[in-house]
């Protein structure tokens, strides 16, 4: 197994309410020539976590820190207008919330950072801090 030490949180910058499948992301991913999703877990609206990527597998989410990361994603994170905005339900946050702190215990001082403390982006439309 890889050494994870960090746990990227990101949204699928995709409009509030609308619902978006691992499949969907999975098959956006493959158009922007990746082998697959990128993210190794995915947050459905209702607070579904649904696996995507392997987590032995390093992610296709951040880049400089694939290999030793968990990247996760929430659906939503955009106002209808496609403006960034914290969308998550409440069953979201409570999921993503359950999600961050397994992930602890299975990486012990894995650190949690939003995507956009790597890139230029404001994703995941929320202040970590917040989570």
């Amino acid at each position: 197994m890889r050494k994870i030490d960090q746990i990227i949180i990101h949204c699928s910058a995709t409009p509030e309410g609308r619902n978006v499948t691992v499949a969907d992301i999975d098959r956006w991913h493959r158009a922007r020539g990746f082998r697959g999703i990128g993210y190794h877990y995915v947050v459905y609206l209702d607070g579904t976590i649904a696996a995507g990527r392997d987590e032995q597998l390093a992610g296709a989410h951040c880049r400089g820190h694939n290999q030793r990361s968990i990247g996760v994603c929430y659906v939503g994170g955009c106002d209808a207008a496609m403006r960034p905005k914290d969308t998550r339900t409440p069953a979201q946050r409570a999921a993503l919330r359950r999600l961050v702190s397994e992930l602890q215990q299975r990486y012990p001082g894995a650190t949690v950072h939003g995507h956009r403390e790597f890139a230029a982006k404001a994703c995941p439309s929320f202040d970590i801090a917040d989570l």
